[in-house]
């Protein structure tokens, strides 16, 4: 049976706790989970115990061992699952924003309606149809070696010369022997109720763990 660490913290407004409970009971059924609020776990030499690391946070730094262990640990097979926030969470972590693959700059409008298309040339997303969405429409800075599988198009809001572009909304990855899942959906517990969210993260997880 795989193993997953579920992670969760830092700032309250993105509910972590809430959709670490979400998760746990909706989105690892078959899994082996262990739960933890403290990343001084990333630096216990325990993530070779690991299948795959979900962290549910925002803000916050991780110390230079908490993030050498963590990257080291996914480029010798440990795989990572997340979304929305965690783009957001340890700015100053260089090296993990690397492993992540992008970096949350903004959300002009705040919350507004937007489209969500998704690749069906990717069995991670095939099958799962174009949705609206009601949240925060996240503008990125991503790694072009990203496998994008979602996207929407960019509001762009009062920045009117950004309109129109497009914008990643989910990826895959590797690094190392790890593999690497990511959307930017699920500001709260409830959106991620969403069929197609709710979808998207339990294929998400399911292939991200599925690495050898």
């Amino acid at each position: 049976m795989k193993k997953v660490l579920v992670l969760y913290g830092g700032w309250k407004w993105h509910y972590p706790k809430e959709i670490a409970e979400f998760t746990v009971e909706h989105l690892l059924k078959g899994f082996e989970v262990e739960v933890s609020e403290d990343l001084t776990i990333l630096e216990s030499n325990r993530l070779h115990e690991f299948d795959l690391i979900i962290p549910i946070w925002t803000q916050d730094e991780l110390s230079h061992f908490q993030e050498t262990s963590l990257v080291e640990a996914i480029e010798n097979g440990l795989s990572l699952a997340s979304w929305h926030g965690i783009t957001a969470a340890f700015d100053n972590n260089h090296l993990f924003k690397m492993v992540l693959g992008g970096q949350f700059i903004a959300h002009p409008g705040n919350y507004i309606e937007y489209d969500v298309h998704f690749s069906q040339e990717d069995s991670l997303t095939k099958g799962i149809p174009d949705f609206k969405m009601f949240s925060e429409q996240y503008y990125m800075h991503t790694d072009p070696n990203n496998e994008v599988i979602a996207t929407t198009v960019v509001d762009g809001d009062r920045f009117t010369w950004l309109k129109g572009g497009t914008m990643p909304v989910a990826w895959k990855r590797q690094w190392g022997k790890g593999r690497v899942f990511y959307h930017t959906l699920g500001h709260n517990h409830h959106e991620m109720e969403i069929e197609e969210v709710r979808e998207l993260t339990r294929r998400g997880i399911l292939w991200a763990a599925s690495a050898e």
